[in-house]
């Protein structure tokens, strides 16, 4: 099962559908995902991408801080139980941090991450429905 959020379509919308919320390091955005659509497919578990803008540096620079930043999702990632597409969007200081650091920070926004869902799954369970707020179909009144 992969953990990768790949689609452009899944990045657009992640940036569209929440909010930019910020560690000292990463920027991220998260939203739970909701009801399949037709025809597609929709991976169990959590995705997580990465966005590195040119204004980071060069080509090597940029690699080495996604290459430091998959590291440490890969030792995280079990902090993340719900359906979630989450983005990381790190600052230039990502690449001289010391490694035990990033670490620290990407575990800290996994568990807000997985805080924030499970208030949001809570919400919807005491409205009395399974699904997300944004996911429920208004019900038929009864003349």
């Amino acid at each position: 099962m992969d953990h990768r959020l790949c689609q452009h379509a899944d990045y657009q919308r992640v940036y569209k559908t929440s909010r930019k919320q910020f560690g000292k390091q990463i920027a991220y955005f998260h939203v739970l995902r909701g009801v399949p659509v037709a025809g597609r497919e929709v991976a169990r578990g959590p995705r997580v991408g990465l966005t590195v803008p040119k204004a980071l540096g060069k080509a090597v620079d940029r690699n080495r801080i996604k290459r430091r930043l998959r590291e440490c999702v890969r030792g995280a990632l079990s902090l993340l139980t719900s359906d979630v597409d989450v983005i990381l969007h790190p600052r230039r200081s990502v690449l001289t941090t010391e490694f035990a650091g990033l670490e620290r920070e990407v575990a800290m926004i996994f568990r807000s991450v997985q805080a924030a869902c499970d208030r949001t799954k809570n919400a919807a369970n005491r409205a009395g429905s399974e699904v997300e707020p944004a996911q429920r179909v208004p019900a038929v009144q009864q003349p």
